[in-house]
């Protein structure tokens, strides 16, 4: 089993495709990344060998941020924005939608489940 970036990808699938377990790493990224190390895309994971393994390890580490250095940069960004008041910031502290969606009917996602408000009584 090829371990980069400290992922198993996984065995029967093409390269391309396994190197899109790794965090920050999608489809465009990983065809970049093949090309550079000079690896056809379709060869299977299982079929790798060392010296190809070594040459995508390579220039992942040289070019992309992946992994744990990636989620801790975005955490990071995140507290930034948090921590200077910015209305993105202030978003992110309240759980809401960031990115200027409505709120009035949808963004369940961000809210979480419904919380019914009972009527007035007369």
């Amino acid at each position: 089993m090829a371990r980069i970036a400290g992922v198993d990808l996984p065995r029967e699938k093409r390269v391309e495709i396994g190197l899109t377990y790794i965090y920050g790493i999608g489809r465009v990224s990983a065809d970049r990344i093949l090309e550079a190390a000079n690896v056809d895309p379709s060869t299977r994971v299982r079929d790798l060998t060392d010296d190809e393994v070594k040459r995508i390890s390579a220039v992942i580490d040289e070019t992309m941020t992946v992994e744990g250095d990636l989620r801790r940069e975005i955490a990071l960004n995140i507290k930034r924005l948090q921590e200077i008041g910015c209305y993105r910031g202030i978003r992110h502290r309240k759980g809401l939608p960031v990115r200027g969606q409505k709120t009035k009917t949808n963004a369940r996602t961000r809210k979480g489940p419904k919380r019914t408000v009972a009527n007035k009584k007369k």
